[in-house]
C-alpha cells in the first residue's frame, strides 16, 4: 500500500483546492449580497424618515373621512327633517285649498240665490185677486174667537205634536199666558 500520508497530503489538496474553486465562485455572489444588503438598508432608512408622516396623513385623511360622513349623516337628517315640515305645509295648504273651495262654493251659491231672488219678477198684484170676495157675510166676534181659538189648537199641533200640549184646553191656557 502507498504511503498514507501521501493520500492525507492529497486529500487536503484537494479540499484546499475544492475551498479556493467554492470562494471564487462565491466572491461575486457576496458582492451581490452586499450591494443587497446596502440596498435594503437605503430602504429602511427612507422607510424610517418616510413612513411616519405617512402614516400620521392617513390617519388624519380616516379622521377627515369620519367627520364628513358625520356631516353629510347630520346633512342627510336635516334634509329628511325639511323634506318632512314641506310635506306637512303642503297637506296643510291642501286642506286650506279644500276648505277654501267649500267656502267659495257656499258663497257662489249664495250670490246666485240671491242674485236669483233679486231678479226674480214679482207677480203683478191684481186687485180682485188681493182682496176676498164679498160673497161670503162678514164674521161675528164670536165666530172670529172661535176661528182664533181653532188657529191656536193647529198651531199646537204644528209645534207638539206628541207632547200634552195637544190637549186643547191646556194649550189654550199655556197660549193665553203668553199673550
Amino acid at each position: 500500500m502507498i504511503d498514507p500520508l501521501f493520500w492525507l497530503g492529497l486529500s487536503l489538496l484537494l479540499v484546499a483546492t475544492s475551498l479556493t474553486a467554492v470562494l471564487v465562485a462565491a466572491i461575486p455572489a457576496l458582492q451581490e449580497l452586499a450591494r443587497a444588503a446596502r440596498s435594503a438598508e437605503k430602504l429602511f432608512d427612507t422607510l424610517s424618515r418616510e413612513l411616519p408622516p405617512t402614516l400620521n396623513a392617513i390617519r388624519m385623511t380616516g379622521l377627515e373621512i369620519t367627520d364628513l360622513t358625520d356631516d353629510v349623516g347630520e346633512g342627510v337628517k336635516s334634509a329628511s327633517q325639511i323634506v318632512s315640515q314641506v310635506d306637512q305645509s303642503l297637506d296643510s295648504a291642501r286642506i286650506q285649498a279644500q276648505n277654501l273651495q267649500v267656502g267659495t262654493r257656499t258663497i257662489f251659491v249664495g250670490v246666485k240665490a240671491a242674485w236669483k231672488n233679486f231678479t226674480r219678477q214679482k207677480p203683478v198684484a191684481r186687485i180682485g185677486d188681493r182682496f176676498p170676495s164679498n160673497e161670503n157675510p162678514p164674521l161675528t166676534l164670536r165666530e172670529r174667537e172661535g176661528l182664533g181659538q181653532e188657529n191656536r189648537r193647529l198651531k199646537a199641533e204644528a209645534y207638539h205634536p206628541n207632547d200634552d200640549y195637544n190637549d186643547a184646553a191646556s194649550w189654550e191656557t199655556n197660549f193665553d199666558d203668553e199673550d
